[in-house]
């Protein structure tokens, strides 16, 4: 599955956000996007994961060279993890296996995924520990594994090591270095920190005054 951004404009109460931007998403790999505070990543991010829309230009995935049909279908496809995770009042399991239930998996289907999705983020020896009692860090891990265990074709990671311990941010960026070994995913992510940006991108992009530009 390929994605195609053509000429998104977006603005709120007449603030331009985001001008003509266009990319062509055509590789697994991971993208990361980077600019100021309140330049449009989060918004970008949005609109290419189906959450908010345009309003204007065309977002568009395709297969096979087909443009696929803007359904349920195609929404589960992919993942938007947000930079402050909100967990269930249960498990650190039940959380990973949330979103397979929703799905009608079978039981021994979701052991496996959420044993597998655990064990990739390091969270396997806590699966039984209550997900509100883990740190922040382990919290944005958790909310990593939950979109895992999906098996996303597009992951979208807003800030995903924001505001957590150094700890964790090694942790986190690990776990995006061997997505991108084992071409899990096509994961377009944001971050503030150009260093991160360097170790983990594929290719990076900028947004600046709302336009879309290879850096």
């Amino acid at each position: 599955m390929k994605l195609s951004v053509s000429h998104i404009a977006k603005a709120y109460e007449g603030r331009t956000i985001l001008s003509d931007c266009s990319y062509n998403f055509e590789k697994k790999g991971t993208y990361v996007l980077m600019g100021p505070n309140g330049c449009g990543k989060s918004t970008f991010l949005r609109i290419c994961a189906l959450l908010e829309p345009q309003d204007s230009g065309e977002v568009v995935y395709r297969e096979n060279g087909s443009p696929l049909v803007r359904d349920i279908s195609l929404r589960r496809r992919m993942t938007l993890v947000l930079p402050r995770i909100g967990v269930f009042n249960g498990s650190v399991y039940n959380n990973v296996a949330y979103g397979l239930r929703i799905r009608d998996a079978n039981r021994k289907m979701i052991e496996q995924k959420v044993g597998e999705a655990l064990v990739f983020v390091g969270l396997d020896q806590k699966k039984d520990q209550h997900a509100r009692t883990l740190s922040s860090g382990e919290t944005q891990r958790l909310g990593i594994a939950r979109a895992l265990v999906l098996e996303p074709e597009v992951l979208f990671l807003d800030e995903p090591t924001a505001s957590i311990d150094q700890e964790n941010t090694l942790i986190i960026e690990s776990i995006i270095l061997k997505m991108k070994k084992d071409a899990r995913s096509l994961v377009i992510m944001t971050t503030h920190d150009l260093d991160q940006a360097r170790r983990l991108a594929d290719s990076l992009l900028l947004i600046r005054e709302g336009k879309l530009a290879e850096a």
